[in-house]
């Protein structure tokens, strides 16, 4: 008899935290690997934002705060949705988390009841259909084509709209492919939505400040105030403020909900760390010049990343519109042989390849939910991702 729930058997890893995990262990045992399957950037946190934290320690602002977040952070947040998203929101209607992942996962908790349905386009970030099952529901994946930029269509989310149907989670810029909806790509998805009064969305606005050449983001709230009342608007300070490690996240909704979430996570972690929100409360409110002289440096990592896989026969790559990932297929590749004579299957077959000839670590389409592609993170130095590209390049050509 085990006692590992049951529940556990339907759930795996987080696979893009294995690929990482893998890489760094391949270059403790002394490996030249280049690891690109990461979700962060790899600048550091801001003068500025270290400074508050510091403060806030020697201010002894290290005790229990309200499990909802401080005042001052939910404020700071309040006016962050005010000025960049037009959306208005009470303090009452704010909850701070460990890390925007703890917000999405308190959010389906406090609101799936057995047999929910929650849309997922694919491709997704990998946790989506694993925390949905966690909490109980049914994640219903609708595949996003190339042909339509990974976007999804309004016809295939009316298609995949059910009696059953709780939540669609919609996460814009996108992590894997970088894909970022405009205001109409938005608002052809906000009108479905509309005629089915029973769907809440949830939109994942991790990237929201990612986003290149000119592209202007927006929110689904903010693309059809109609939806306001049923909308969950997440966001943190992780990618934009280079601040994963400091784990915070948070959202913006309907008190009833937030509240409930708030019950959840005070029955879990608590509050999330008091020093981690006063740093936060200084990413928001301080200076955000330095947002747009990173991202011209992502810019030109994704252009360079783009045009070196195209040159590669054998892989196509679309040009991302936000985040810091790319997602080249690699489908022409499917039945070519490696040096060692083993058939390419899958992009697992794939990925797993280029780690072990050629020592880059990418991750497999298949762990987002759309075959046969891979991801490759740019968010790390130009001269690393140059190095890796040539890497790809001969282990394409040493195919058979």
């Amino acid at each position: 008899m085990t006692i590992i729930a049951e529940s556990f058997s339907r759930i795996k890893p987080s696979p893009t935290m294995a690929v990482t995990q893998k890489a760094a262990e391949l270059k403790a045992a002394g490996c030249d690997v280049i690891g690109l399957g990461a979700g962060e950037p790899d600048f550091d946190t801001p003068d500025n934002i270290k400074a508050a934290a510091i403060s806030a320690i020697e201010a002894g602002e290290t005790k229990y705060t309200a499990v909802a977040g401080t005042t001052a952070l939910r404020d700071a947040i309040v006016a962050k949705f005010k000025h960049d998203n037009g959306l208005t929101y009470s303090t009452n209607q704010i909850i701070v988390g460990a890390g925007g992942k703890q917000v999405l996962y308190n959010a389906l908790m406090a609101s799936l009841n057995p047999g929910d349905e929650v849309i997922i386009p694919a491709p997704y970030w990998v946790s989506y259909p694993d925390m949905t099952l966690l909490a109980g529901g049914t994640p219903v994946v609708v595949e996003c084509s190339e042909e339509h930029g990974f976007k999804l269509q309004a016809a295939a989310l009316e298609a995949a709209i059910t009696n059953k149907t709780k939540w669609l989670i919609l996460n814009s810029p996108s992590n894997p492919t970088g894909a970022a909806y405009t205001r109409n790509d938005m608002k052809a998805v906000t009108d479905v939505l509309l005629r089915h009064p029973n769907i809440w969305i949830m939109s994942d606005d991790m990237y929201e400040h990612l986003v290149y050449d000119g592209f202007t983001f927006v929110t689904p709230a903010e693309a059809e105030p109609g939806l306001y009342n049923r909308t969950l608007t997440i966001n943190g300070v992780s990618k934009a403020y280079a601040m994963t490690g400091w784990r915070i996240g948070y959202a913006g909704g309907p008190t009833e909900l937030i509240k409930a979430m708030s019950k959840v996570q005070s029955q879990s972690t608590s509050n999330p760390c008091s020093v981690s929100q006063a740093a936060a409360v200084e990413a928001l409110n301080g200076p955000q010049d330095f947002i747009a002289k990173r991202n011209a440096v992502f810019a030109q990592r994704r252009n360079m990343v783009v045009g070196l896989l195209n040159d590669i026969e054998g892989l196509a790559c679309l040009t991302p519109e936000g985040a810091f990932y790319v997602y080249p297929s690699c489908a022409s590749l499917m039945g070519r042989k490696t040096p060692d004579g083993k058939v390419l299957k899958s992009d697992s077959d794939f990925v797993t390849y280029l780690l072990e000839a050629k020592g880059v670590a990418c991750v497999q389409g298949e762990a987002f939910g759309l075959s046969p592609y891979f991801r490759i993170s740019y968010a790390t130095s130009t001269e690393a991702l140059s190095e890796a590209c040539t890497r790809i390049k001969r282990a394409v050509e040493a195919l058979q």
